[in-house]
């Protein structure tokens, strides 16, 4: 059987190098002072995507992500790997927004995708790690979820068949599509780039991109349908504004406090014998291991 199959994906920042300037006085990520990642969970969705479309000839493979005009790398990456379309929903309105605006923009953007069967997304975002989001999504839609899905194992007749982590042990589990799925990190990884698609796909753009590019690629993006990735504000959704953004974000921040781990002493040491058997007393006799 063919599939409509959606993966929702985030651009997040790299938290591995997070630093002083890592949030707003406002309580929100400073995303202009870090580097930009695809969020490591929803790249385990993408691939279990990707597989169902290896195994049903007809299938798709569509991207949604929500975020500023440079989220649509993420849309860049996804086609490298054998997604067939995506689409960004930027707009200052949804600037800010909590697990449940987010939630509630990504639910009214799905609604302009008519006839998905399967909606993929990883189990949590590394910059928020709430896991609210695709369950969130899957009630505003309606949609029954299987959440902490560390394999999709097969699509037959309608019925999908996952196997699921849980604290001891697997389930399998079946239900009826549609369905919203929700991937753990224990999943298997991406695929990498291919190399044809990457010179296929590498001049992709969004509108936003394309006007603020000093390049005239017209005549490309004419020829080319392939080459354009769709890009949705808030006029293109049917949504109540003000549940959208800060305005409906329930979540506030109270207060923030920057850690930051600096070491106040520091010893050194050599490969030799003596200084590995004098850290291993050391790490003994402090209880640290033994």
């Amino acid at each position: 059987m063919s599939l409509n199959i959606l993966v929702l994906a985030k651009q997040v920042p790299d938290t591995r190098n997070v630093g002083k300037d890592a949030m707003t006085a406002e309580g929100t990520v400073n995303r202009a002072a870090l580097p930009a990642i695809f969020n490591p969970e929803d790249l385990n969705a993408l691939e279990q995507a990707l597989r169902l479309k290896d195994q049903h000839p007809g299938a798709t493979v569509t991207v949604l992500t929500m975020g500023p005009f440079r989220a649509a790398e993420i849309i860049r990456e996804a086609l490298y790997r054998g997604a067939d379309g995506g689409f960004v929903l930027s707009d200052r309105a949804f600037a800010g927004s909590d697990t449940l605006a987010t939630s509630y923009a990504i639910s009214c953007a799905i609604r302009n995708l008519p006839n998905i069967d399967l909606i993929i997304c990883g189990r949590q975002a590394i910059d928020g790690d709430t896991a609210q989001v695709g369950p969130q999504v899957a009630e505003k839609l309606g949609m029954p979820q299987i959440t902490y899905a560390e394999e999709i194992q097969h699509i037959e007749n309608g019925i999908i068949r996952v196997k699921r982590r849980v604290e001891k042990g697997v389930e399998l589990l079946e239900g009826k599509l549609p369905m919203l799925v929700t991937v753990n990190g224990s999943a298997a990884p991406c695929r990498p780039r291919n190399a044809k698609l990457l010179m296929k796909y590498k001049y992709a753009r969004i509108p936003d991109e394309l006007q603020a590019s000093n390049e005239d690629y017209t005549n490309l993006y004419t020829n080319r349908e392939f080459l354009q990735i769709g890009e949705w504000n808030v006029n293109d959704i049917v949504c109540i504004p003000h549940e959208l953004g800060l305005s409906g974000s329930p979540t506030k921040v109270k207060k923030i406090e920057n850690v930051v781990f600096q070491a106040k002493e520091s010893k050194s040491f050599t490969d030799a014998d003596s200084d590995i058997e004098g850290l291993i007393q050391e790490l003994i006799s402090n209880h640290t291991i033994g």
